[in-house]
This record gives C-alpha cells, structure tokens and sequence, in this order.
C-alpha cells in the first residue's frame, strides 16, 4: 500500500500562486509515475502535471508555462508550483502515485477568487 497526503491548498487572489505538496510513504518502492490531477464541480478529474521516476515531465495544455511539477526522492514528495492561478484552476487537486495500480491521495481544494 502506498499512503498520499497532499497539504498546501487554499484561497487565492487570481494571479497569485500556491504550491502544493504530496508526501508519499508506505510501499513506496517501484513507484514509477507520480502526479496532480483536479477536479472541478460539475466536471470529472483531469490530468493537471505527472513525473517520472526519471525525471519526465508532463503537462496539461491548460496549465503550460504556469505550473511545474517537482519531487525530492530523499524526501519522498512531489510538488506543484501553480503560478498566475486562475479561477478556472479552482479544483480539489489529487495527488496520484502509479506503482501496478494507482493510488490517491484525499485530494487539497485549491480556489482561486477575488
């Protein structure tokens, strides 16, 4: 089993920034894709930014050029640093970890409001 816990959501002014954390413990071993992912009211959960345990990054055409996704393997967590948030972004933002089968985390609501 692998345990994901994400912190660092909040209200935010559009334009500001947030960052946001995932701290993975457990059977974390083999893990081989970590990622953000949100949902929104209404909508179903999308992919927002993955990376590899090679380094590889991806993003969502959405969040290009204002998000960066980064991890710190000797401290088992990845971030998303969200800059020049909009209220589109407003979402609860999931940490997921791939190891054979995909594990969540419970997800940090994230608004982005004036």
């Amino acid at each position: 089993q692998v345990q994901l816990v994400e912190s660092g959501g909040g209200l935010v002014q559009p334009g500001g920034s947030l960052r946001l954390s995932c701290a993975a413990s457990g059977s974390i071993f083999g893990i081989t894709v970590m990622g953000w992912y949100r949902q929104a009211p209404g909508k179903e959960r999308e992919l927002v930014a993955t990376i590899t345990s090679g380094g590889t990054t991806n993003y969502a055409d959405s969040v290009k050029g204002r998000f960066t996704i980064s991890r710190d393997s000797a401290k088992n967590t990845v971030y998303l640093q969200m800059n020049n948030l909009k209220p589109e972004d407003t979402a609860v933002y999931y940490c997921n970890a791939f190891r054979d089968i995909h594990y969540w985390g419970k997800g940090t609501l994230v608004t982005v409001s004036s």
